[in-house]
């Protein structure tokens, strides 16, 4: 049986390029995102010059060990959890379910995000950690930017559900 999908982890970082720190629990509040995180703020690196809807972006764990097994074959640095710079780690979904959900309304601890648009790898982790192989090792798992739908608190451990609550 597979196990069901949960936040293995949680980072915010308090303005645009200071590196991500690890959270115990995140405050989510609707229509904004994580409190103290930078896009919540509107202090993000891209909220006023690509105002897109930010409140959390969402990665895949599966996505980054795929990603740092292609780096480690070319003999490149790998990446940690903070150096993808979004906010949601989910463990035990691949990178393809991750992304299946941009359009749709899902599920973390109970409350309601809808994903958004997939978090295509840019140049911005790459220039914070100047370490251009970024772009090439995320295509197709740099996660997902999701909107929250409602407040509350998140912690590690909460379930990823789809459809009426089901585990996907």
């Amino acid at each position: 049986m597979k196990a069901s999908p949960q936040i293995h982890s949680l980072y915010i970082a308090k303005l645009a390029g200071e590196p991500m720190i690890q959270v115990e629990q995140a405050d989510i509040i609707a229509g904004e995102g994580i409190a103290g995180d930078r896009y919540a703020a509107g202090t993000g690196a891209f909220s006023i010059s690509k105002p897109k809807i930010r409140h959390v972006s969402i990665i895949a764990l599966s996505g980054l060990a795929d990603a740092n097994h292609q780096l480690l074959v070319n003999q490149h640095t790998l990446f940690s959890e903070g150096d993808t710079r979004r906010n949601i780690v989910i463990n035990h979904l691949s990178a393809d379910e991750l992304n299946s959900l941009v359009g749709n309304t899902f599920y973390l601890g109970g409350l309601a995000f809808k994903g958004t648009e997939l978090c295509v790898p840019c140049q911005r982790p790459a220039k914070l950690l100047a370490r251009p192989d970024f772009i090439k090792a995320f295509e197709a798992r740099g996660g997902i930017r999701a909107e929250a739908l409602e407040s509350g608190t998140l912690t590690n451990g909460d379930l990823l559900t789809h459809q009426l609550n089901i585990a996907i």
